[in-house]
């Protein structure tokens, strides 16, 4: 756990320094967010405590400019009220009061070293995944996870790193489908000072910021051709060049590779280079779906109803039985995610002692569960029929938009998942939508979808 604690806080910092020591924490301390944004530019960080008396939303600001997605707790003495919740409000996850707790302190690392590592399992589909995970763990060879959007890739890759014999060292992921391809060799590889407009000083990118530990490439699939040769080659010589650098710099760490799509045809649609496919498969973890492992359903659904009971600071409500057949019977398109997200709805809405089925509702506030009515032929020819009048009198460009606004709310706003559905690359679709956004058309943002009366 590398930490920074970020202002003076008098004797408080030197105390609250000594805990996180104790938990095995590595501390630097920074008097401002200047300092605060060097030293994350040079080695990275895991957590921000942050007095309450910096300019927290400044900090966050910079923290978004710079592409840089480190938690921040807020600290500060127990007067400190109004600050306290606007450090919330800028952008803090929590406020720890000052002195320290110990038990506190202890218990903020402990969430941030645990956050999204979670690896709930019960169905024998994603016993044997977890099984040859335990088996690769310690080792240094290349993983490549494959799944649907949702399964958990990220969750085993941290699993994975947590059973490594780098686990003491950064576990740093980086998502290469929402980086744009101008951005994303530099958020890598790093950067120096004047390497470009806007590289205001030297930063180290992904690779160096993992030196040691483990590097995931969320989403491989939607890398840039171009970049993927210079991956290979820092994957082969364990040296990387940074934007606008003269020297190369050795880097030591194991790589993890996910991807929703079935690399074998990128490669051979020429979108995907073989060399790197091979270089990244040396072990294939594949994630099954949920509806491929309906014994995980439940489980799932206790773990996240409990998480978010916490969270909200509401009493934890154990999952009624109807709830649990609507659960059961649900198709889960969307995976854990959907599940998580559905449970998370329950656990706001749900009144009483228990969360029942009426609780289990869609993000439009509708009923959870299969589609009830006529015969499935029947339901298909009426919906066709209600299409083809639909689309009477209305050009190409309307059709488009309204099926790919519809599908983005369908997957919660999640830019791959809706790509994949739509077969269409992720780049094609964030230019639409930006499209859509310049027009003032309200596009679903990540984990949501549009209020259906908009």
């Amino acid at each position: 756990m590398r930490l920074i604690i970020v202002g003076g806080l008098r004797g408080a910092i030197i105390t609250a320094a000594k805990i996180a020591i104790s938990h095995g924490a590595n501390v630097t301390h920074t008097e401002n967010i200047e300092q605060t944004l060097a030293v994350l530019r040079a080695k990275g960080a895991d957590l921000l405590m942050v007095d309450v008396a910096q300019p927290i939303a400044k900090l966050v600001a910079a923290l978004e400019a710079e592409r840089i997605r480190t938690p921040i707790v807020a600290c500060g003495t127990s007067t400190d009220a109004r600050a306290a919740v606007a450090a919330i409000q800028a952008g803090a996850r929590e406020y720890v009061p000052l002195p320290p707790d110990p038990e506190l302190i202890a218990a903020v690392l402990e969430a941030v070293a645990a956050d999204q590592t979670s690896l709930i399992w019960r169905d024998p589909a994603m016993e044997r995944v977890v099984q040859l995970a335990g088996q690769i763990a310690r080792s240094d060879a290349p993983v490549l996870v494959t799944g649907e959007s949702g399964t958990g890739k990220e969750v085993i890759a941290r699993h994975l790193h947590q059973k490594s014999l780098r686990r003491d060292k950064p576990f740093v992921a980086v998502n290469c489908a929402a980086i744009p391809d101008n951005l994303l060799e530099s958020e890598l590889f790093g950067h120096e000072k004047g390497a470009f407009t806007g590289a205001v000083a030297r930063r180290i990118g992904k690779f160096e910021e993992a030196h040691g530990g483990t590097l995931l490439l969320d989403e491989i699939s939607e890398m840039d051709v171009r970049l993927q040769a210079k991956l290979l080659r820092a994957l082969q010589e364990r040296m990387i060049d940074r934007v606008g650098g003269t020297q190369p710099v050795k880097v030591d760490l194991r790589i993890i590779a996910t991807s929703n799509r079935n690399l074998g045809d990128a490669v051979r649609d020429g979108l995907f280079r073989e060399d790197l496919f091979y270089r990244l498969n040396v072990v294939h973890l594949r994630l099954p779906a949920l509806r491929e492992r309906p014994g995980d359903v439940l489980a799932l659904a206790d773990h996240f109803a409990k998480k978010y009971a916490e969270i909200n600071g509401l009493p934890l409500r154990p999952v009624a039985a109807d709830a649990r057949k609507v659960l059961l019977a649900n198709s889960w398109r969307g995976n854990v995610r959907e599940l998580e997200n559905t449970v998370h709805r329950a656990v706001l809405l749900a009144q009483g002692g228990e969360i029942n089925a009426e609780a289990m509702l869609t993000p439009e506030g509708e009923t959870l569960g299969p589609v009830s009515g006529r015969d499935p032929a029947g339901r298909a020819a009426q919906t066709a029929d209600a299409m083809t009048r639909s689309l009477v009198g209305r050009t190409v460009a309307d059709v488009e938009r309204d099926l790919i606004l519809d599908t983005l709310d369908h997957c919660l706003g999640n830019r791959t998942h809706a790509a994949k559905i739509l077969g269409i690359s992720i780049r094609t679709l964030r230019n639409k939508l930006s499209e859509y956004t310049a027009s003032g058309i309200v596009v679903a943002e990540p984990g949501q979808a549009r209020i259906s009366a908009a």
